[in-house]
């Protein structure tokens, strides 16, 4: 089973926390599409938490709805959602919910006052952190606390079961509590999986990156695919089913395809050949096309790729609705695939959009004061938006000057 760091943000491979790698599995079709993940208990197990936190708070995060059958150890999000968005969700709650708000370690237990305020008691540095009560999932650990731990029992760790702490007693407690947590640790690292074990135990690994030119458009083709799959098509569905045989994902499929060479060797597309492949799909007028236009499409260079395109983006960004799709689209490109793109890049492609007429002042500046979640998580949403405040000065400053001009032409 593959292992990861609990903090994915430390490279150190020698990390004493670890946590199997989230899985995924979709099953159902339409309405009833699911997505259900068999290795929640065994991740839950590594941080110290019930199954049913996690999984309750992919559901806040994604406004779905969340289903768990602990004896059959069945949990599932309602939803198509690939591994990669629930594993970046999972990094969210790890960082909210059992990582110590002062030393960043994940050796904590939930303690819930009875004024119902919920602390992250540290065992590495003692202190104690309160959590972030705005937060929907507050809710269900108030209205579900973790199980008792029987005293002796082995597995988890306190951490995986506190309950409302009375007055007193903590200090009788303490030698306890981190005698039962040390030896938690010790249980666990012996059947913990070496951080880089190979399936065949071969023992003359050699680690390094392949960095030819091949090798690092096919990591970039790879890792775009995986964001089209995963979040390309949203929501208010009227336009077909968001899945991996949809117009969209075929169109995307496509471009990443043929952008990046494709069986073919093609290193380019001409603006006709896009659109002619959009209206071979019957999407050429659908908003959601120019989303996966400008993810399938536009690459880190993305100002020039947009003067490049700009006869089929002008051709398909048809109405207030498609410009939004196309925001979304930006949003989306500098926010997860191409984040070198913030701060620099995304006024240069906006204003490349913008001087094309693909996009309108009043869209551009209601979109740049109003955060939103459809396409990204809100911090992503925040962080292009603020990358984006040069171009929206300058629109703001050109407003400014042709009115000066109307007023001078009335004397």
């Amino acid at each position: 089973m593959a292992v990861v760091n609990i903090r994915r943000d430390v490279d150190d491979k020698f990390y004493r926390y670890r946590m199997p790698l989230l899985q995924t599995k979709i099953e159902g079709r339409g309405n009833g599409i699911k997505t259900v993940i068999p290795n929640m208990s065994d991740i839950a197990r590594a941080l110290s938490r019930p199954p049913t936190y996690p999984t309750k708070f992919f559901g806040c995060e994604l406004g779905a709805q969340t289903t768990f059958d602990e004896k059959a150890d069945r949990y599932i999000v309602n939803g198509a959602h690939q591994a990669d968005a629930l594993r970046k969700l999972l990094d969210d709650f790890i960082a909210k919910f059992v990582l110590c708000g002062s030393c960043k370690n994940p050796e904590t237990d939930l303690k819930i006052m009875k004024d119902g305020m919920i602390l992250r008691d540290c065992k590495a540095c003692g202190k104690r952190s309160d959590v972030d009560m705005r937060h929907k999932l507050t809710t269900f650990i108030t209205k579900n606390p973790p199980p008792k731990k029987a005293k002796g029992a082995k597995g988890a760790g306190k951490a995986a079961g506190q309950s409302v702490e009375a007055q007193g007693g903590d200090d009788d407690d303490a030698k306890s509590d981190e005698d039962d947590f040390t030896a938690k640790i010790n249980a666990d690292a012996k059947d913990m999986p070496k951080a880089n074990e190979a399936e065949d135990d071969a023992d003359d690994v050699q680690w390094s990156v392949d960095t030819s030119d091949e090798a690092v458009k096919a990591r970039a083709a790879a890792a775009l695919a995986s964001s089209l799959k995963a979040n390309l098509v949203l929501g208010d569905d009227d336009e077909g089913e968001d899945d991996e045989n949809s117009p969209y994902n075929q169109f995307g499929t496509w471009l990443l395809a043929n952008r990046t060479g494709g069986s073919e060797g093609r290193t380019d597309l001409a603006s006709a050949e896009v659109y002619k492949k959009a209206v071979e799909l019957g999407i050429e007028k659908k908003h959601k096309a120019v989303q996966v236009l400008i993810q399938g499409l536009i690459s880190e260079d993305a100002a020039k790729d947009v003067e490049k395109y700009g006869a089929v983006i002008v051709k398909m960004t048809s109405s207030e609705k498609h410009q939004k799709s196309l925001l979304g689209g930006v949003e989306r490109l500098a926010g997860v695939t191409y984040p070198e793109l913030v701060p620099n890049g995304v006024p240069k492609v906006l204003m490349a959009l913008y001087q094309l007429d693909a996009l309108d002042e009043e869209v551009v500046q209601t979109w740049g004061t109003h955060v939103s979640k459809k396409y990204v998580d809100k911090e992503t949403s925040k962080r292009v938006r603020k990358a984006a405040a040069p171009f929206l000065e300058w629109l703001a400053e050109a407003d400014d000057d042709d009115e000066e001009d109307s007023d001078l032409d009335d004397l």
